[in-house]
């Protein structure tokens, strides 16, 4: 039987949500193997001059445990 565990990551990224949270998994896979899903608890705008200038994510990132 498998164990997942699920680790919580902030994400930003100039561009678009999906764009954090694609960065999200790539900072996670750099320390984390066995990564099976992300699931996006929140999404956050900062703007800045009225404009949106950066979009944030908070990002719940699942993996297996290995034994």
């Amino acid at each position: 039987m498998a164990v997942v565990k699920v680790i919580e990551i902030l994400a930003e990224s100039d561009k678009s949500w999906e764009d954090a949270t694609k960065i999200a998994v790539a900072e996670a896979a750099k320390t984390v193997r066995n990564i099976k899903s992300v699931y996006i608890k929140s999404f956050q705008a900062i703007v800045e001059d009225n404009e949106v200038a950066r979009y944030r994510v908070d990002a719940k990132i699942s993996f297996i445990v290995e034994e």
